[in-house]
C-alpha cells in the first residue's frame, strides 16, 4: 500500500509563520504580486520563498481549494491560516488576502472606466492577459514536481489534465462540470491504488 500523506515532507515544512500578523503581511504582500492571478506568487512564496509548505503539502490543500466553492485562492489562505492559528489565522490571511487588492482595484477601476476606450489601455490588458495565462502554465508545470510520489504515475497525471484542457479550451464545458467529471476519476483512480 502507498501512503501517500504519510510521508515527512508532507507533514512537516521546515518553517512556519511566526504569528496572524506574519500571516496578514505575507499573504498582503503575495496579493498585491497577483496582477492576472496570484495562483503563480502564492506557491512561489508559500513554497520556495518562505518555506511553510512542502510541495506536496500545497498540492494536497490546493486540490482541496478548487473542489470548495469561492475562489481558490481565498479557500488555501483561509485553510492555511486556520491550521497555524485558528480562527485569528484564518482571518488574518483571509484579511490579508483581500483588503489592500479590494482597495486598489476601487481605485484602479475608477481610473479603468474613464480610460477603457483608448488603445493603450486595451492593448496593455491584452498583454497582461498573456502573461497571466504563460503563469499559471509555468506553474502547473513546476507544480508537477510535487507529484513524484503520487500513487498515480505522473504520465497517467498529464493524461488527466490534458482532458481537462481539451474539455475546457475544444469542448468549452463549465468548471463545475470538468472538476467532477476528470477531478472524480482521479480521486477515483487513486484510491484503487491506495487500496
Amino acid at each position: 500500500m502507498v501512503e501517500y500523506g504519510s510521508s515527512p515532507a508532507v507533514e512537516q515544512a521546515p518553517c512556519a509563520p511566526a504569528s496572524p500578523a506574519a500571516l496578514f503581511w505575507a499573504f498582503t504582500w503575495l496579493a498585491l504580486q497577483g496582477f492576472g492571478g496570484v495562483m503563480a506568487v502564492i506557491q512561489r512564496e508559500l513554497v520556495e520563498r518562505r518555506r511553510w509548505m512542502t510541495q506536496e503539502a500545497f498540492l494536497q490543500d490546493w486540490a482541496a481549494a478548487q473542489v470548495f466553492p469561492g475562489p481558490n485562492v481565498v479557500n488555501l489562505c483561509v485553510m492555511f491560516g486556520e491550521r497555524h492559528f485558528g480562527l485569528r489565522g484564518a482571518l488574518a490571511a483571509m484579511a490579508g488576502m483581500l483588503l489592500a487588492p479590494t482597495v486598489l482595484v476601487l481605485a484602479l477601476g475608477s481610473l479603468y472606466l474613464q480610460w477603457a476606450d483608448h488603445p493603450a489601455v486595451a492593448g496593455a490588458l491584452r498583454g497582461m492577459g498573456a502573461v497571466a495565462a504563460g503563469l499559471v502554465l509555468g506553474t502547473g508545470i513546476k507544480l508537477s514536481a510535487g507529484l513524484k510520489g503520487h500513487p498515480l504515475p505522473l504520465w497517467l497525471g498529464w493524461v488527466l489534465a490534458s482532458a481537462a484542457f481539451a474539455l475546457m479550451v475544444w469542448r468549452q464545458w463549465p468548471l463545475w462540470w470538468v472538476l467532477p467529471v476528470v477531478g472524480g476519476l482521479g480521486c477515483w483512480l487513486t484510491w484503487r491504488r491506495l487500496s
